[in-house]
């Protein structure tokens, strides 16, 4: 005998609402919302009810408003990390800076090697005076100031160049005075030496080697003196006490055929004279065995005075 089905498809319907009345039960007791209902015949099961979320600052405050669930933590940005610390800006070209050291002012050069003037004069003049030129100054700069310079700037530790520039011209005139006429144009180069004792009586032509002068006497008393300079080594000049014998105003040398003007004779062939070339050359060269003189107009003045028989002495 066949099994009868009782109420088959109403006992289906029966099971459906009782599940969905489950459902809406649950909803409302736990506040969440209603899920469909799993596959027919088969009760789903309610989720877990979920956290309330946090209130917004801009979530209202009326009655009956449910807060807004944000969204879940996995799925929420990541904070943003802090910025690194920048490298403090280069400083603005512009912006004011320490002043730059100002640089050592280059010394200019005032005289040197070639130079001639007042200005050289004065040069050697001051030299003179703290025992750096040893002669009369004569306007030209050559080696013998340039030597002089030299030493000077040495003992007070300039650069030791020769030349005079700003810096060693400052420091002469601070150890020095302004020269007197006699300095700046002296009688004669060097400091006439100390007279022989045979020149202190009558008129003499008192002629030193060692000084380089001649000094006109007359009864001790100098009247005038110049430089001179003397033959060489192989035709030396003689020493000893002689007479003028003989004045001759334009001679010419018959031995060499050279002008010896203002000439004076004292010793055969030997004479006090004006020289040219010792008014051009200086010490670089020597006479025959005369006594030369430089300056012309000296030895003009001295030819008017001297007189045949005056004596002529000659001494180191």
């Amino acid at each position: 005998m066949g099994t009868v089905r009782t109420g088959g498809r109403a006992g289906r319907r029966r099971a459906a609402a009782a599940a969905a009345g489950v459902l809406a039960l649950t909803a409302l007791t736990a506040g969440c919302r209603v899920e469909p209902a799993g596959a027919a015949g088969a009760p789903s099961t309610p989720p877990a009810p979920s956290a309330p979320a946090a209130p917004s600052e801009d979530a209202g405050s009326g009655e009956g408003e449910s807060a807004v669930p944000g969204p879940p933590a996995s799925s929420r940005p990541p904070s943003p990390e802090p910025p690194e610390p920048s490298a403090p800006a280069a400083p603005d070209s512009a912006s004011p800076s320490a002043p730059e050291p100002t640089p050592t002012p280059v010394a200019k050069t005032l005289m040197k090697t070639g130079d001639s003037s007042e200005r050289v004069r004065e040069l050697q003049a001051r030299l003179r005076q703290i025992g750096h030129f040893d002669r009369g100054p004569t306007g030209y700069y050559g080696t013998t100031t340039e030597a002089s310079v030299r030493s000077f700037q040495a003992k007070r530790a300039l650069p030791s160049t020769g030349r005079t520039d700003t810096v060693t011209w400052e420091r002469l005139l601070g150890m020095t005075r302004k020269p007197s006429a006699d300095e700046l144009r002296p009688p004669t180069e060097r400091e006439p030496s100390k007279p022989d004792p045979r020149c202190l009586e009558g008129r003499v032509l008192c002629i030193s080697k060692s000084s380089r002068t001649l000094v006109w006497m007359i009864d001790g008393r100098a009247v005038s003196a110049m430089d001179v300079r003397f033959g060489s080594e192989y035709t030396p000049t003689r020493e000893g006490t002689f007479s003028v014998y003989w004045k001759s105003r334009h001679h010419v040398s018959t031995l060499y055929d050279s002008p010896m003007p203002y000439a004076m004779f004292f010793s055969g062939g030997q004479a006090v004279h004006y020289s040219s070339d010792f008014a051009a050359r200086g010490y670089a060269g020597a006479s025959h065995g005369c006594v030369n003189v430089r300056d012309e107009a000296k030895i003009a003045a001295l030819y008017a005075q001297v007189k045949d028989g005056d004596k002529v002495v000659v001494y180191k």
